[in-house]
């Protein structure tokens, strides 16, 4: 149901209608509903953390949470265990739950109000294949990487406080333990910002092709200024280019995403890595 009403009392900010406010230790929480039905999360500036259309709440609305999913080019299957640093509103979390059955969930959140606002305004179910642990995302993988050895088949990571990458995942030993806990066949999936000419993107990069031995891809999202690093463990390709063109376009019709664009961006970006993870 929209909360956007045409009145005097309310109050407007990034374009749209505020519909909730909270505070906690870590900053401010809003959601804003804009005219056109869409809702959004903020941690107190324009930037949006995650939003939902109310039309179609299974919808991925956000650009940079499409190209996410620019790891179903590599992997066809997805039955075992996820684990996700970040939940924010739960957009990733939601298509996961129902594009694929068998998966099993751990969202790692560091604020336990963001839980709470996820579920009551950005539709993320209560599922059994779900577990959600408040926890700082760096510091919980640096722990468990010795413990849950090749556990995870996808981890994915989307963690910004208000300035920037998380700094408990900003060092070398997060991504090293990363690889750690991810399958053989395992892909690493972040959300980087900034633009490849910016200091962190360079840092954090050198990080995650260091880990990855250099089988990794970086795929900018278009029109925007976050790049999505993809990173393989011990990945062995599986489809050669032809059959990717194929498969991306049988993605594209099942899910409405640009996986032909996701591809054919992969293949610009990264000339001397994109061949690691095709068959000749």
């Amino acid at each position: 149901m929209s909360f956007f009403k045409n009145n005097k009392s309310a109050m407007y900010k990034y374009q749209g209608l505020l519909i909730h406010e909270s505070h906690d230790d870590e900053g401010i929480i809003e959601v804003i509903e804009s005219k056109d039905g869409v809702r959004s999360l903020h941690f107190g500036s324009y930037s949006r953390q995650s939003s939902i259309r109310l039309s179609d709440p299974h919808l991925l609305e956000l650009e940079y949470v499409k190209t996410m999913t620019a790891w179903m080019l590599f992997k066809q299957t997805l039955t075992d265990d996820v684990l996700i640093v970040g939940l924010g509103g739960g957009s990733i979390t939601k298509h996961l739950l129902e594009h694929f059955p068998d998966c099993r969930l751990k969202a790692i959140e560091y604020r336990k109000s963001v839980v709470k606002v996820a579920r009551s305004y950005f539709d993320l179910p209560l599922d059994p294949r779900l577990k959600i642990i408040i926890d700082d995302g760096g510091q919980y993988i640096r722990q468990r990487a010795e413990t849950y050895p090749e556990h995870y088949s996808l981890l994915f990571i989307d963690a910004f406080d208000h300035e920037g990458l998380s700094p408990s995942i900003r060092n070398p030993a997060f991504f090293d333990a990363c690889k750690a806990l991810l399958k053989k066949d395992g892909i690493l999936v972040v959300n980087l910002w900034g633009g490849t000419n910016n200091p962190e993107f360079q840092q954090v990069s050198q990080w995650i092709g260091d880990s990855f031995n250099w089988q990794t891809l970086f795929l900018p999202v278009q029109d925007r200024g976050n790049i999505i690093a993809l990173a393989f463990n011990d990945y062995e390709p599986s489809l050669n280019l032809q059959d990717l063109k194929n498969y991306a376009v049988a993605l594209k019709q099942q899910y409405q995403i640009d996986f032909p664009y996701f591809l054919k961006e992969l293949k610009k970006h990264n000339s001397s890595t994109f061949k690691l993870v095709i068959k000749p």
